[in-house]
């Protein structure tokens, strides 16, 4: 029996894509390289266009409505179980606080991606197969950022 559908999986991408889109607004702001404010403001957009994406992919699943001690409780989990464990913490003052520098920020940024790229390869054992699609098309997604930020990544080190 597997534990998540699409549709979960779907809705975990969407939430970990407002965390990701929130962190790097914050980041932008806090950039004192205008070319990294820049590409984080620019990643920020692409997490707006890859949550429009997979609330799309989510329209189209058919949901199963978990057994519930009170209405929400799941959606709640879900929300609880993206803030506090994957990717994007909802807390971004306090991981901010902690990355020193552009170099810092853009380190942070490569890891949270490759994490989700992680997270999204180890959820394919909760999927049934014939929605595996709709992680490759999620994962596709993060590659992306975590190649770009890691361009940017090695730019910086040119220049400093």
């Amino acid at each position: 029996m597997h534990t998540f559908s699409a549709g979960d999986v779907l809705q975990f991408a969407i939430r970990i894509e407002e965390n990701g889109e929130s962190f790097y607004r914050k980041a932008a702001a806090a950039s004192d390289d205008k070319a990294v404010g820049d590409l984080f403001s620019q990643l920020a957009d692409e997490e707006i266009k890859h949550k429009k994406i997979f609330e799309d992919l989510f329209s189209q699943t058919k949901s199963v409505e978990p057994a519930e001690s009170y209405p929400g409780e799941y959606l709640a989990y879900l929300k609880d179980y993206i803030d506090g464990r994957i990717v994007f913490s909802a807390d971004l003052k306090s991981e901010l606080s902690e990355v020193q520098g552009m170099a810092g920020a853009l380190d942070f940024a490569i890891q949270r991606e490759f994490d989700s790229i992680l997270y999204y390869h180890e959820l394919r054992v909760f999927i049934p197969p014939k929605d595996s699609g709709f992680l490759d098309a999620i994962i596709a997604e993060e590659r992306k950022h975590f190649s770009t930020l890691s361009e940017a990544k090695k730019k910086l080190n040119f220049r400093t």
